[in-house]
C-alpha cells in the first residue's frame, strides 16, 4: 500500500483550475520531484500536502489516513520553504528546537535532538548564533534540521536551493539527497530546475498547467518523454518535424530513415525527438540513420562543443567533446548527422 496517496485532487482561484485530477501515489521512503515551470501547479499541490491549501475535490492519504480534515500542525509534516522562514530572534538552537517545544516534548530531549540535529547538518558550531550571522546555505541547512527534528512523516521541500549561488546548490542538493536516504523519510521536492529534478529523484512528476503530463524515474523521463512537452523541457533536445510512412520509415523533407517501432498511421504527422550526445558526424556501428544538414552555429561550451544544424525536419543540436587536434566544422559547412536509430524517439503530434 502507498504511503502517500494524492486522488482527484483539484484547485480553482476565481474560478480559473490550477491543479486538475491530480494522481499520485508515493511509497514509503520515496524522493519525488514535482519538476514544471512556473505557474504550472507544483507548490499550489505542495501545499494542499501541507494543509496550508483546502483541495476543491479530491482526497490526500498519508499511512492510510485521510488528512483532509486536519489542520497542518496535526498532520506529522516538515515543511522547508524558498525564504528559509527563520525566526530572526531566535538563536539556531532555539529555531531547530521551535517545533518540539510546541509538541511539548521534554527539554533534556529537545537538547538532545537539537544537538544531533546540527551534528547532521556539520554545524554544530552555530548553535548560539542568529540566523543573520550565517550565510544562505547555512540558514537553508538550519531550515531543513529544523523541519526533520520534528520525526516528521512527509518532508516538504518548496525550491528550497532557488536563492543560493550555482555552486552551492549543488553542494546542498547532494546533502538534501543524503540525509533523507540516511533517515528514509518521505519527501516531495519542488523545482522548476531540471538538473535538480534528474540528479536527486527517484522518480519525477512533469506537470504543465495544473496536469501531469508524465510520472517516471529519471531515465525514463530523459530518454523515454511521452509528449512534446516533456521532451522539449526535460534536457536539450532536438525536436524534427516528419511523416509517418509505412514499415517504420520516416520522411524529413527528401529523406527518409526508418525507427524501431514506430506506432503512427502512415501519413500522420510526428515529431523525432533526439538528444545532442546521441549525434555525431560520423556513423558507426550503431549510428546508421543519417541527417544531411548544414552547419547554423558553432558553440563552445568548455569540454564540449554545441553545433546547431539545419535540417529538413528543423535545427538539430549536436554535442561533441572538445578535440584540440580536430576543429569543429565552419559554420555554413554542409555536414552529414548521424545516430543510432533506437535513440530517436517518436512522439504524435496532436491533432490540429
Amino acid at each position: 500500500m502507498s504511503f502517500l496517496t494524492l486522488s482527484g485532487v483539484r484547485k480553482t482561484y476565481g474560478g480559473t483550475p490550477v491543479v486538475h485530477g491530480f494522481d499520485l501515489s508515493v511509497e514509503r521512503g520515496e524522493f519525488i520531484s514535482f519538476l514544471g515551470p512556473s505557474g504550472c501547479g507544483k507548490t499550489t499541490t505542495l501545499r494542499m500536502v501541507a494543509g496550508f491549501e483546502t483541495p476543491d475535490s479530491g482526497q490526500i492519504h498519508i499511512a492510510g489516513e485521510n488528512v483532509g480534515p486536519l489542520p497542518p500542525n496535526r498532520r506529522q509534516i516538515g515543511m522547508v520553504f524558498q525564504s528559509y522562514a527563520l525566526f530572526p530572534n531566535l538563536t539556531i538552537a532555539e529555531n531547530v528546537a521551535f517545533g518540539l517545544k510546541v509538541a511539548g516534548e521534554p527539554r533534556a530531549e529537545i537538547d538532545a535532538r537539537v544537538r544531533e540535529m546540527l551534528a547532521m547538518i556539520k554545524l554544530p558550531h552555530v548553535a548560539d548564533r542568529y540566523p543573520y550571522q550565517l550565510s544562505g546555505g547555512q540558514q537553508q541547512r538550519v531550515a531543513l534540521a529544523r523541519a526533520i527534528a520534528v520525526r516528521p512523516r512527509v518532508l516538504l521541500l518548496d525550491e528550497p536551493l532557488s536563492a543560493l549561488d550555482a555552486k552551492i546548490r549543488v553542494s546542498l542538493r547532494d546533502e538534501i539527497r543524503a540525509l533523507q536516504q540516511e533517515l528514509g523519510i518521505t519527501t516531495i521536492y519542488v523545482t522548476h530546475d531540471q538538473e535538480e529534478a534528474l540528479s536527486m529523484s527517484d522518480r519525477i512528476v512533469v506537470m504543465s498547467e495544473g496536469r501531469i503530463e508524465q510520472v517516471g524515474t529519471p531515465f525514463e523521463i530523459y530518454n523515454r518523454p511521452s509528449s512534446r512537452f516533456v521532451a522539449s523541457f526535460v534536457g536539450n533536445l532536438s525536436l524534427l518535424d516528419a511523416e509517418a510512412g509505412p514499415d517504420g520509415a520516416l520522411t524529413l523533407g527528401a529523406q527518409s530513415i526508418r525507427v524501431p517501432d514506430l506506432d503512427a498511421p502512415a501519413g500522420s504527422r510526428v515529431t523525432l525527438a533526439l538528444r545532442p550526445e546521441a549525434l555525431s558526424l560520423a556513423p558507426s556501428h550503431r549510428r546508421t540513420s543519417r541527417l544531411d544538414g548544414k552547419v547554423e552555429q558553432v558553440a563552445f561550451l568548455g569540454s564540449v562543443v554545441r553545433l546547431r544544424v539545419a535540417t529538413a525536419g528543423g535545427t538539430a543540436l549536436i554535442d561533441m567533446f572538445n578535440d584540440p587536434t580536430v576543429p569543429p566544422p565552419a559554420q555554413g559547412a554542409p555536414v552529414e548527422v548521424w545516430f543510432a536509430p533506437e535513440d530517436g524517439r517518436v512522439i504524435q503530434q496532436p491533432a490540429p
